[in-house]
């Protein structure tokens, strides 16, 4: 999961990139990167930490040109720690191409031998995206013949990428002398919007992983990018658009909606904040069914991602909503932090109870998910700590109970606490007094409610139904094998790995 952005505009795009970064900060915070282009010629800047941390006044002066696109990451193929695969990459031939990618290639080792063997072509890192780099880059040269490109060999190449490559991919790419394409993988399983500015001298557009990096820098949103949709836009404002991919359908990641996106976002249609309240609507029935409402006094919110459903939760329950965690704005989203050892450390860090508002009551906690667990087993700690008499929990999402191939940071099935356990042995691992979860049908229908032309969803955490249709057993087990090594030598050996669960923001 990464924040990705594009601009062409009229005047200088280096400070509304840097901007556009900021309001996607959430998206990821191990590394940041800005490209720029002036004439035919790119100009860079990169590295590990939060946008202001990478940026300095001297890197803005050296990032001309009036089109640009730049990236918030978050690890999830290739090594948390190096920042040679922060993003953008670029290439040099057949054309210069600049690029970055939001989510997570399922072919990205056998495309490697593939274009070594056919295409010629080297990988330097162990980032798909510098894979799916290459791959545009190799049909760019075979559309064009390495001569020119104009938008529809552009769009055949495109169309030949889709062809080629499996997976999550939301990319945003600059064609040095050309102009700005984005593309959409046909499933539509992570997302882009783009917008458009009217000034004094011509149309300026963005595109974006969220709206709201649109609306906050005074572009109107106009549209998603649609599911295997090709958009280019050169460099004196014109605009071209195709569909790319023989066969295509909306499947959005839910996860999207129950806790990586902005609640201020639209995606696929759906308004992020509504979903949220229809999340919290969907699991006070829940709560209702499995639990003696009459018993809770108080619903508290995990902040903040939480929050919108557990003040629906206590309105449609007629409960008290009560702000019982305080959340430290300086400490970044665990869920997204590298390393497990810095997102346990940072729990208590992040968040502090305040005491009156649990000592002898029966409280019950809200959070978006439950993913590895640790997170919630020290929050429910916590609530006992300031004097709460019982604690209850409650997720608007359900069970994560598989691995996440496609751009989210959780592929191994040691490191999910749903996976070999049942929702009591859960809750008894939290350490709550009861343990409520969402239903899936409820989830789909919170978002759908927002959009009802969605049909389709990419749920496979919840469900282990990988919609690209190429994961099974065995690439799951190759990925779990991947990830486990490295930690194995740092810890002395896998069997400790089962030690590393912890949750999301919890």
């Amino acid at each position: 999961m990464c924040g990705i952005v594009g601009v062409v505009a009229n005047s200088p795009v280096n400070q509304l990139l840097y901007d556009a970064l900021l309001l996607l900060q959430h998206r990821g915070q191990d590394a940041a990167g800005i490209c720029t282009v002036n004439g035919n010629r790119f100009h860079m800047h990169k590295g590990g930490g939060l946008a202001r941390d990478v940026f300095r006044t001297r890197n803005m002066r050296s990032l001309p040109g009036i089109s640009g696109i730049a990236q918030v990451r978050y690890p999830t193929q290739g090594s948390a720690s190096d920042t040679e695969e922060a993003q953008p990459f670029y290439v040099n031939a057949p054309f210069g191409i600049s690029l970055v990618h939001n989510g997570n290639l399922t072919n990205a080792e056998s495309m490697k031998e593939e274009m070594f063997r056919k295409d010629r072509r080297h990988v330097n890192t162990n980032s798909d995206s510098e894979v799916l780099l290459n791959v545009l880059a190799h049909e760019l040269g075979v559309a064009s013949d390495g001569t020119t490109l104009d938008p529809q060999t552009i769009f055949r190449a495109v169309h030949a990428v889709h062809g080629r490559v499996r997976g999550a991919y939301a990319v945003v790419a600059e064609i040095a002398g050309y102009g700005l394409l984005a593309f959409r993988d046909p499933f539509g399983i992570r997302p882009l919007v783009f917008g458009v500015n009217e000034t004094d001298h011509g149309t300026e557009y963005m595109i974006a992983s969220e709206s709201v990096a649109l609306e906050g820098l005074g572009f109107r949103l106009v549209r998603d990018v649609a599911p295997g949709e090709a958009i280019f836009i050169d460099y004196e404002g014109r605009f071209f658009a195709r569909p790319c991919a023989d066969r295509s359908s909306a499947n959005p990641c839910l996860f999207e909606y129950v806790y990586l996106a902005r609640p201020d976002s639209m995606i696929d249609g759906v308004s992020v904040y509504a979903a949220r309240l229809r999340l919290g609507e969907y699991l006070a029935r829940r709560v209702a069914a499995e639990l003696r409402t009459g018993d809770i006094d108080v619903v508290m919110p995990i902040p903040d991602s939480s929050r919108p459903a557990a003040m629906q939760l206590a309105n449609v329950l007629g409960l008290d909503y009560r702000e019982g965690f305080i959340k430290n704005r300086y400490i970044g989203r665990t869920f997204i932090m590298p390393g497990q050892a810095v997102r346990t450390r940072s729990v208590r860090q992040k968040l502090n109870a305040i005491g009156v508002e649990f000592k002898g009551k029966n409280v019950l906690l809200v959070d978006d998910s439950i993913v590895r667990g640790t997170t919630s087993q020290e929050i429910v700690q916590m609530a006992r700590d300031a004097g709460a008499a019982r604690v209850y929990f409650a997720s608007s999402a359900p069970p994560v109970r598989f691995p996440n191939v496609y751009g989210i940071d959780m592929p191994t099935r040691t490191e999910l606490i749903a996976s070999s356990r049942s929702v009591p042995e859960i809750r008894a691992a939290i350490g709550a007094d009861a343990l409520v979860f969402q239903e899936l049908d409820d989830l789909k229908r919170a978002v759908r409610d927002g959009n009802p032309e969605l049909q389709g969803f990419e749920a496979s955490c919840f469900d282990g139904v990988y919609v690209t249709g190429d994961v099974n057993p065995a690439y799951l087990d190759r990925v779990e094998r991947q990830r486990l090594a490295p930690a194995a030598v740092e810890t002395g050996g896998a069997s400790q790995l089962s030690l590393a669960i912890e949750s999301s923001d919890g």
